[in-house]
């Protein structure tokens, strides 16, 4: 049976400036930077602190329309005001700051490539 998720994907343009971003602005850790042949693109699998699932920095081919699309990835920490007002300091763009629901609190934000993210309460 499934147990979970293993990663997802995030589509990218330039892999050296995603792994830029990814890593200095949201703190993320390399897990995997490997060659996958000549002439295509590196898998670059990346670890969230604290968490099992991972992402990954790679654009199947026949995907580039998703690239600078709404992700439908959500990520969630304990204080999205606090991490937002971290994200932004560091140079993270959002779309739409803290907001609060009846289920919890969150924002949007975008990488470099235009991709967006949901950032949420538990």
């Amino acid at each position: 049976m499934i147990k979970g998720i293993k990663f997802a994907s995030i589509p990218v343009k330039d892999q050296d400036k995603a792994l830029a971003f990814y890593t200095t602005a949201l703190g993320f850790n390399i897990a995997t930077d490997q060659p996958m042949g000549p002439g295509q693109q590196r898998w670059i699998e990346l670890r969230i602190p604290g968490a099992e699932t991972r992402v990954v920095l790679f654009t199947a081919d026949g995907h580039e329309d998703r690239i600078g699309t709404f992700q439908g990835i959500s990520f969630v920490t304990d204080d999205v005001a606090k991490t937002h007002a971290e994200l932004v300091k560091k140079g993270v763009e959002f779309s739409e700051g803290p907001t609060k629901q009846e289920w919890g609190t969150y924002a949007i934000f975008k990488d470099l490539d235009g991709n967006q993210f949901v950032l949420g309460s538990k």
